[in-house]
């Protein structure tokens, strides 16, 4: 092989036409071999270059130029240095290591549980054993990519977030069932397919469930129904930042999963739907001290993982180990990965999971100003992506309304909560409905954010999913193998009567009635509106609230039910119509409760049965009304819009509630009734019947919507 030092930047592998440059960080390292493999399941190299620090070290980066070496390429590497835990350092020449930078890697994870190929070994007296099996065999290998590709005349279609409607969907359940009618099932061609469907629904943004590598055979557990082995099947263990999964491309050549997402962006772009990718930044798939060496512990453990006495890791995530995320290093490996999905990949976002582990420094501290959100938030090249917080972590770190960084926006689990407690029926949850409602002002205004930058939903892929949300009280997560004590008790969902699936009609008419008021109040606040794939034509997880293992029937989307329910589905779509076709709800900044437009009208005006001010304090209190004015909005379209009259009645009696007189020249017609049976809920548009009376009796359990029209 002809070889000769190269360049220590940029990181990764890139391929140069008659040469490959090779560069890695290792500050603790004492000496780094590159190997490359003929075949993805090798146990053997069949070439090496071990890289002499005199000529191929530039501070603390390896680094050499390869000539001959083409894309399709796999290799990886060998590090000696120091194994001491209690110093921080877990070096071991035995682990074939993925490059952090690696652009692609194959998809063969075999490690093997029985002889602990690729894993350290923990004795009784936690005195670490240094693991002597090689574990290339069953290792991934990395991919030499090319980054030429035919971009045409894409662009990003960014739209303004007050604008956005997201869709959560899993890449492989969205398309994997026989009943999806796709050409590669599960697959990112799969979602290609499925791109009139999103259309026609007319959400404007997917968001991708985990899409970088994992491994999805790392669990050891079975399912106790059927013997199965359970499959790490949400990916959120990532191996590899920068590599889109291998076992969701349609073909088997390698590296071609990197052309086939850019297709898929390209596509989704064409229709002007956006591409949001959640991202696993806190922790990677390398757990605890017990866990697999596969890339960041076995090239510089001490600087990539928060640890513990230097020889434990810190757990902020639930799941082994967290990233030491504001450590300069890092912080720049992280914004090196954001910068690349962007600028070569043309993603319009991402989703931090477990986002508040990054605010925390080496030793776990919360920070004030965390240099890596800051950076998110201030990146020049990021400026225009949407960048979105879960702003919690496993620890009981709870952020909502205090992320730091002005242009966060963020998961708004209280949204959650007190919407399906308010629908539910608890008491004295009129007041948090009508301030989810608003914007969540009471979260969000203070720090100088506005009602745009609360993603609200009521469900997404952990818990239960709308139709099990209105059908099961308790969870059944048999299947996972741990006795049911996964998943959260906390679900706030009840099953009206019967646990389950009924052939009951008056349960299952409430049961839609009640998801139709939970997919009335998600598109009509103030706020993103985020909904679940399926959720648009009930999609059931038979109860389960944590399918996290299931990669099967309870996970995957079942487009059966789109046709079975598809007067639930046409309800939907025209619900997401109406949002789009009224700035109203849309607004840019907060209610101020005040006569904005000069019309003797306030911008917002709440009322009780009686037309009064409600009784904020009054917890037997299941109803409330608003009145929206629509003058003049002011959230970038300053066109006037219809006046709204809007009741949720959550109690089990009928409410006659008073209807306030209608601006002059005008009156009030009813747009969507969720007491009615199928589409007779949803007036068409144009022929909506005219309420000719001072009061509306509003049936239990429901939501009516009136809009003004001219006389």
């Amino acid at each position: 092989m002809h070889y000769s030092p190269g360049h220590p930047l940029p990181f990764g592998a890139t391929f140069m036409g008659e040469y490959t440059q090779f560069s890695l960080f290792s500050r603790h390292a004492a000496g780094v071999c590159l190997q490359f493999f003929k075949h993805a399941w090798d146990e053997s190299p069949e070439s090496e270059i071990d890289l002499d620090p005199a000529y191929y070290r530039t501070g603390d980066v390896w680094h050499v130029a390869v000539q001959g070496i083409q894309p399709g390429c796999l290799y990886g590497y060998r590090i000696d240095g120091p194994y001491e835990p209690d110093k921080g350092h877990r070096y071991n020449r035995n682990k074939l290591l993925v490059d952090p930078y690696a652009k692609a890697v194959t998809g063969n994870f075999n490690w093997s549980l029985s002889d602990a190929r690729g894993y350290d070994i923990d004795s009784q007296e936690r005195d670490l054993s240094f693991s002597t099996i090689d574990s290339a065999g069953g290792a991934p290998k990395c991919v030499v990519v090319h980054d030429t590709f035919n971009w045409g005349r894409d662009r990003h279609p960014r739209i303004p977030l007050p604008d956005t409607i997201i869709y959560e969907l899993h890449v492989k359940g969205f398309t994997a069932h026989s009943s999806s009618a796709v050409t590669h099932p599960g697959t990112f061609r799969g979602i290609i397919d499925k791109i009139p469907y999103f259309k026609e629904l007319g959400i404007t943004a997917v968001e991708l469930m985990p899409i970088h590598e994992f491994d999805e055979d790392e669990l050891v557990n079975t399912n106790p129904l059927s013997g199965e082995r359970l499959k790490n099947f949400w990916g959120y263990n990532t191996i590899n930042f920068f590599a889109p999964r291998s076992r969701y491309c349609s073909s088997g050549a390698l590296g071609q999963q990197v052309d086939e997402f850019k297709q898929m962006v390209k596509a989704l772009h064409k229709e002007n739907i956006e591409v949001i990718l959640d991202v696993v930044f806190n922790h990677t798939a390398e757990g605890n001290e017990m866990g697999p060496t596969i890339c960041f512990r076995g090239i510089d453990n001490s600087i990539y993982y928060m640890l513990e006495k230097q020889r434990y890791y810190k757990n902020y995530s639930g799941c082994g180990n967290s990233m030491n995320c504001n450590h300069p290093i890092v912080q720049s490996f992280i914004m090196d990965c954001l910068i690349y999905w962007v600028l070569e990949m043309h993603v319009d976002g991402f989703r931090f999971d477990l986002a508040s582990v990054l605010g925390r420094d080496s030793n776990g501290n919360v920070l004030e100003n965390p240099p890596i959100l800051n950076s998110i938030s201030e990146n020049p090249l990021l400026r225009d992506t949407k960048i979105i917080a879960e702003a919690w972590d496993a620890a009981g770190l709870y952020q909502v309304g205090s992320f730091p960084g002005e242009r966060w926006a963020e998961w708004n689990g209280k949204y959650r909560d007190d919407v399906r407690s308010f629908w539910r029926g608890d008491e004295g949850c009129v007041s948090k409905i009508a301030t989810r409602i608003s914007g969540s002002s009471d979260l969000y205004e203070h720090a100088g954010k506005r009602p745009f930058h609360s993603i609200n939903f009521i469900t997404c892929h952990d818990g239960f999913p709308m139709n099990d949300l209105v059908s099961y009280r308790h969870k059944h997560n048999s299947a996972n193998g741990e006795d049911s004590r996964d998943g959260t008790d906390h679900n706030i969902s009840a099953n009206y009567g019967v646990e389950g699936p009924t052939e009951d009609n008056s349960i299952n008419e409430l049961r839609e009635r009640q998801m139709k008021n939970f997919m009335v109040t998600l598109m009509l606040s103030q706020g993103v509106p985020m909904m679940l794939a399926g959720d648009e034509f009930k999609r059931t997880q038979n109860g389960n609230n944590n399918a996290y293992c299931q990669d099967n029937e309870i996970s995957w989307i079942n487009w059966e039910f789109a046709e079975q329910n598809h007067q639930f589905l046409d309800f939907v779509t025209r619900l997401i119509k109406f949002r789009k076709d009224h700035p109203v709800f849309r607004r840019g900044y907060f209610f101020q409760g005040k006569d904005l437009n000069n019309n003797g009208l306030p911008d917002i005006k709440w009322l009780d049965k009686n037309l009064k001010h409600p009784d904020w304090k009054n917890h037997n209190e299941h109803s409330i009304a608003f009145y929206l004015d629509g003058s003049r909005m002011n959230s970038g379209s300053h066109r006037p819009d219809n006046d709204f009259f809007i009741i949720f009645n959550s109690g089990t009696k009928e409410l006659i509630q008073k209807i306030p007189a209608p601006p002059a020249a005008k009156a009030w017609y009813v747009a969507i009734d969720t007491s009615l049976i199928g589409i007779d809920s949803f007036s068409q548009e144009g022929k909506e019947p005219a309420v000719n009376k001072d009061v509306f009796l509003v049936k239990p359990r429901s939501s009516v919507v009136l809009l003004t029209k001219p006389l």
